[in-house]
């Protein structure tokens, strides 16, 4: 597993002292503005984050040493990311990151499905797109009747099928 995790990504410079407008890439931008370190994507680089508050689904942050218009332009762009761990998830909570990949596997059959290629947030739940070996695409409700085990370490999501989920006509 990855050790820094992708948030988001600055998109622009917010009034004239250096703050940047972050795109989250979480499920909720509050998230981010629990960091006091962001990264770079190898964690060389870290961003000490000085203040962040949330407008209108963005957010606003304050990068210390980032001060001028000029310093949050040289910022754009730039995909920030946190330390895993930093993070503590609740059981059953994984990072889409870590879910995109896994093989899809019944069960009860053994049978292989394919491999979550996007996770799509629809709002009840969140929806997995699963592409088969032959290139179908599926999509499964991520619910708890349907969602078994998912095991990280053996890169395998364990699933139930709902009646008619993967049914050819």
């Amino acid at each position: 597993m990855k050790k820094y995790l992708e948030i988001g990504k600055i998109v622009s410079v917010y009034g004239l002292k250096g703050d940047v407008k972050v795109e989250p890439w979480c499920n909720e931008p509050e998230f981010i503005c629990e960091f006091d370190r962001l990264y770079s994507k190898d964690g060389k680089k870290e961003f000490e984050v000085e203040h962040c508050r949330v407008q209108k689904n963005m957010v606003i942050m304050k990068i210390k040493g980032i001060d001028s218009v000029e310093d949050g332009q040289a910022m754009r762009n730039k995909i920030l990311f946190i330390d895993r761990d930093d993070v503590e998830l609740e059981e059953g909570c994984y990072f889409f990151q870590d879910l995109i990949g896994l093989t899809v596997v019944d069960i009860d059959t053994q049978k292989i499905y394919g491999k979550i290629k996007d996770i799509f947030q629809t709002g009840a739940n969140d929806v997995y797109y699963i592409q088969s070996i032959d290139g179908k695409a599926y999509y499964i409700p991520a619910i708890g009747d349907v969602v078994i085990k998912t095991d990280l370490s053996d890169e395998k999501m364990y699933i139930r099928p709902l009646e008619g989920l993967f049914d050819e006509d």
